[in-house]
């Protein structure tokens, strides 16, 4: 691999969709340029525990850049994956959570140099705090047996620590533009044992002098639901999966599974000479993977089948991990369907070895979409095609991903990104795009693209699978905090103390929305832009979902006010006859 793409890659767990739904139309209110008449008015709605997805707003003021600064953090994946409470028998991934952030001067900019960034632990609105992870996994017992290094207590792979009361130091990425905090060892554990997905955390920016410039709180989501159990249990329903020497009916529930797979793992390999040489390559035992574990040495899975999550692992001719288990389980059945996982067309498949059913990591506009009948509107496949799809050798692992393109193009918003053959559609309109060569060449990465004024697209739309507004609760605090409701960081004066005149300079070339843009919006349409229009405002200039008011506004001109509530579309006829009319 090559080191380009060795640097760009990240720890985590991504095999739901990635595209994003965008809704930036109607976004700007406050301050805009040229007037002081423009008000905004919040829904006084507050949700405690889980958001529907098309929360309003909440009791607070709408929040306007009337600071010398915005930080947005995010989480890169929307759930990053360990390997439970033990490390013992094997690990597929450690600990392991990336934060990153960026600090935006409402004067104009990124803020890059001249400042520090920390992080630190903090409790949600329910008092769960996540403030250590020793103790909660023995991953630091076995850390020097799996990855041939020695941390301290509560210190991951890239040297960071988990979040604690200590805040602890960001760096800053030259490459990418943003500061980063990547390997924080997390654990889906709080302070008070109970599992928490959605652990928060809060980003402080500071001043050469160690003044607080802007503080952001974000989520830091982690989950232990990844595993192979509902197969591989000794306690499964179903004998498929069952080893010829007979399940190992092992008394901890997370060592049981994980020593079935490998005893039937050796069965199934143990005549293929590029496995014993790989098991003498390795130093593991001679008589397989079982007896490895069994002797005190787990099994670090990516030592074999390379893995872009863990850059220069593999051993060359055993193919990668995704192409081996999604190839190989394809033709599995469901033990309770009994629909082999590639014929599954919904959830279902996918979330029988990746989080979903208890963690929800599916969880923003896409995965919370229903149809008429209360189902999905989109699955994993909507994006990534089929099991074999998926484990396809044309494939990179971690690169070969959805775009938001696939979906997301001329006003129109597809139920399904790929084709039959699980390649992604190509349209010629680019407005929603994912950068090219993101984060390497070939590849086009929705989590390394930028967009508006340099900022990450998961900056303002929020983390893959999580994107905004999320139905949990703790996602959405990052874009309440910022614009006073959750959603799509879309309200110009997040950022701006003065909004810019624009027409197409706003984010994926969008105009600026405000007093201002009403009083100069028909000389615009006069010159011919009227048809530009119609991508956000529909072909009949009624409105559509990327015209869509995000809070309430009432707009003040020539001695005329229009109030909008949430949720509203805005279009020509809401105050005149169409496009043409007066």
């Amino acid at each position: 691999m090559n080191q380009r793409i060795n640097r760009a890659m990240r720890i985590g767990l991504s095999s739901v969709a990635a595209a994003l739904l965008v809704a930036c139309g109607g976004g700007g209110a406050g301050s805009d340029a040229g007037s002081a008449n423009v008000t905004a008015q919040m829904d006084k709605s507050r949700r405690t525990s889980s958001d529907s997805g098309s929360d309003s707003g909440s009791t607070s003021p709408t929040p306007t850049a009337n600071g010398n600064f915005t930080l947005l953090a995010w989480n890169d994946l929307g759930m990053h994956c360990v390997d439970g409470k033990d490390y013992s028998i094997f690990s597929i991934l450690p600990p392991y959570n990336n934060l990153h952030a960026q600090l935006v001067s409402t004067a104009g900019g990124l803020v890059t140099s001249g400042v520090t960034l920390t992080y630190e632990a903090m409790a949600d609105a329910t008092g769960s705090i996540n403030t250590s992870s020793v103790g909660k996994t023995n991953f630091w017992t076995w850390v020097k047996s799996l990855f041939g290094v020695t941390l301290a207590d509560n210190v991951g792979l890239k040297g960071n620590a988990t979040t604690s009361l200590t805040p602890r130091p960001m760096t800053f990425n030259t490459t990418n533009k943003w500061f980063e905090a990547e390997g924080i060892p997390i654990t889906p554990y709080d302070d008070k044992g109970v599992k928490n997905f959605y652990p928060m955390v809060k980003v402080v920016a500071k001043d050469a002098s160690g003044k607080v410039m802007a503080t952001a709180r974000t989520v830091l989501p982690v989950s232990d639901e990844m595993s192979c159990k509902s197969c591989h249990a000794s306690s499964t329903v179903s004998s498929d999966a069952k080893p010829t020497a007979g399940w190992v009916n092992d008394g901890d529930p997370e060592k049981d599974w994980k020593r079935n797979v490998l005893r039937l793992h050796d069965e199934k390999k143990m005549t293929n000479s590029a496995f014993t040489a790989a098991l003498n390559q390795l130093g593991y035992s001679a008589a397989g993977l079982a007896a490895t574990a069994q002797a005190g040495k787990p099994v670090l899975c990516a030592a074999c089948h390379s893995s872009n999550a863990l850059p220069g692992t593999g051993i060359a001719g055993i193919s990668p991990l995704t192409q081996a288990l999604h190839t190989l389980h394809a033709s599995v059945k469901d033990p309770i369907t009994q629909l082999t996982l590639n014929s599954s067309s919904n959830r279902t498949s996918c979330y029988m070895c990746h989080p979903g059913s208890e963690t929800q990591c599916l969880r923003g506009p896409m995965g919370n979409a229903l149809d008429v009948s209360g189902k999905p509107t989109m699955n994993c496949q909507s994006c990534h095609g089929s099991m074999l799809a998926v484990g396809s050798n044309a494939r990179t692992g971690w690169l070969s991903q959805p775009t938001c393109q696939s979906c997301h193009h001329d006003g129109k918003r597809e139920l399904s990104g790929v084709n039959a053959a699980g390649l992604p559609l190509v349209w010629a309109d680019q407005r929603f795009a994912s950068n090219t060569n993101a984060p390497a060449a070939g590849f086009n990465l929705y989590r390394f693209s930028t967009g508006h004024g340099g900022l990450q697209c998961e900056s303002c739309h929020g983390a893959t699978h999580a994107e905004f507004p999320s139905s949990q609760v703790n996602d959405n605090v990052l874009s309440k905090d910022v614009q006073g409701h959750a959603g799509t960081i879309a309200e110009c004066t997040a950022c701006h103390a003065t909004v810019p005149n624009t027409i197409t300079g706003g984010p994926h070339g969008m105009h600026t929305t405000g007093n201002a843009w009403i009083s100069s919006h028909e000389k615009v349409a006069e010159s011919g832009g009227a048809t530009a229009c119609a991508y956000c405002h529909g072909g009949d200039y009624r409105g559509t979902a990327l015209s869509q008011v995000k809070m309430s506004k009432t707009f003040t001109i020539e001695n005329r006010t229009k109030t909008y509530s949430a949720g509203q579309t805005v279009g020509c006829y809401d105050c005149h006859n169409g496009p043409n009319g007066e």
